[in-house]
């Protein structure tokens, strides 16, 4: 096991999720911190001393960093992060230099995509996408079996795709973007508006998160899953949304699978059934071309822990010999091994003009 084991560590808003897997995806440790939200230092503070505790119970070969922000293509920068104080920060040799061990870094939706296409529910597909349902929208993108993350690094960012020219504003600069039609942003507002307007619903929020500041989709979820037909009918209507981005990504991308993932997602037949419906009504040759699945997601909130350790594991893999001591071996071959190619003789010319006499003479 020693050179299977890596670390995978999922930086987001709020909390950070570490673990240490296997190859096989198997979580076989893991701790979880708050995230220090107003310095990088403190993120990567927070980043030694998880990787510290890990590596005093088990031989770790590499690190995986889910960053929760734009990370460019070389997976080694935090271009931008909307939550955190990440701006163009060195992350991947920061923390090699802290850990002293290889370091991986990636969008943590890239690395929830990556897990779900490893050992999740995209095993056996080669071309996949996956939608992160959170308080926005976020995504990852598998073609032929590789991660594709765009020539800048920034591909998947689905929830910043405009589906209502002139909607509602968003938190990015535009107006009319998916994510505030189809992600939990859409549930959480429903939710304050029923707490602020006192309905028996809004109190039952209320009641539920303790503090109208703590209301957020998941109160309309739990609701929706105990029968409330009014939160139902909300969730329902974010699948339909969700159907049509899906049907609008199948149109540019035609992938075999769409993976969704995120919080919104433990609705699950009550979104994802009004998304598959919304989808079969809006593809684009619709009846005369191949439709992808529409599924959930199969490893929750460990996703994007498990996606980032095996990409780092895989990476550490592809810059080492196969075996200890092979790169020396290698070495070694390569000043005593004579070439493989023929080697034409030479004949002493002594012996060339003797045979030449001979064959006069006779």
């Amino acid at each position: 096991m020693a050179d299977k084991l890596s670390i995978g560590i999922d930086i987001g808003g709020t909390k950070i999720a570490a673990g240490v897997v296997d190859e096989d995806g198997h979580v076989v440790a893991r701790v979880r911190r708050e995230t220090p939200t107003s310095s990088a230092t403190d993120v990567l503070d927070a980043i030694a001393a998880v990787t510290e505790e890990f590596v005093r119970d088990h031989h770790i070969r590499s690190i995986g960093i889910g960053a929760a922000g734009f990370v460019d293509a070389s997976q080694s920068t935090v271009v931008f992060s909307p939550h955190l104080a990440w701006r163009h920060e060195p992350l991947r040799d920061a923390a090699a230099r802290r850990t002293g061990l290889p370091v991986l870094v990636d969008n943590d939706a890239n690395c929830a995509g990556w897990a779900e296409y490893r050992f999740g529910a995209a095993q056996n597909q080669s071309d996949l996408v996956l939608i992160t349902l959170g308080t926005g929208i976020g995504g990852a993108i598998v073609l032929d079996g590789q991660p594709y993350r765009g020539q800048f690094g920034i591909a998947g960012e689905f929830g910043h795709m405009q589906v209502v020219p002139g909607g509602l504003d968003c938190e990015c600069g535009n107006s009319g973007c998916w994510e505030q039609y189809a992600s939990g942003r859409v549930l959480m507002r429903r939710a304050i508006a029923e707490a602020d307007a006192g309905s028996a619903l809004g109190q039952q929020f209320l009641e539920m998160a303790g503090h109208r500041d703590r209301i957020g989709g998941w109160q309309v979820t739990e609701a929706a899953n105990a029968g409330n037909e009014e939160c139902r009918e909300w969730i329902a209507e974010v699948g339909d949304w969700l159907g049509v981005g899906i049907a609008n990504l199948a149109a540019a991308l035609d992938p075999g699978i769409f993976v969704i993932g995120g919080g919104v997602s433990d609705a699950g037949e009550l979104l994802i059934a009004p998304a598959r419906a919304a989808f079969a009504r809006t593809l684009t040759g619709r009846g005369y071309r191949n439709e992808a699945r529409i599924t959930r997601a199969h490893l929750g909130a460990d996703a994007g822990m498990i996606g980032a350790a095996d990409m780092a594991r895989l990476a550490a893999k592809r810059r080492r010999p196969g075996q200890p001591g092979a790169r020396a071996r290698v070495r070694k071959a390569t000043r005593t091994t004579p070439s493989m190619r023929p080697v034409a003789r030479t004949v002493p010319k002594t012996t060339t003009r003797a045979a030449s006499r001979r064959r006069r003479t006779s």
